[in-house]
């Protein structure tokens, strides 16, 4: 069973919103699982993106309140 940390970046700018992800899932083994939530707008355009580029999986992508929207990804292999 995959174990699952949570970061929320909520009024955190691009890129900086990325570094934190990306920082985050550093720290996790490939498979482990990763819940970031998002402002809508430019982090969930760019956020999504760089993801895929380095080979990890968004799960799920759920609206959490207002203008922000609950991720759920899958950190990808070495």
């Amino acid at each position: 069973m995959s174990s699952q940390t949570q970061l929320d970046l909520r009024g955190i700018l691009c890129p900086m919103n990325w570094v934190h992800t990306k920082l985050r899932l550093e720290e996790l083994a490939p498979g482990e699982l990763l819940e970031v939530v998002l402002d809508d707008g430019e982090p969930m355009r760019n956020v999504p993106r760089s993801l895929k580029a380095e080979g990890h999986r968004i799960l799920e992508v759920n609206p959490e309140g207002e203008g922000h929207y609950r991720l759920l990804i899958r950190r990808g292999a070495d």
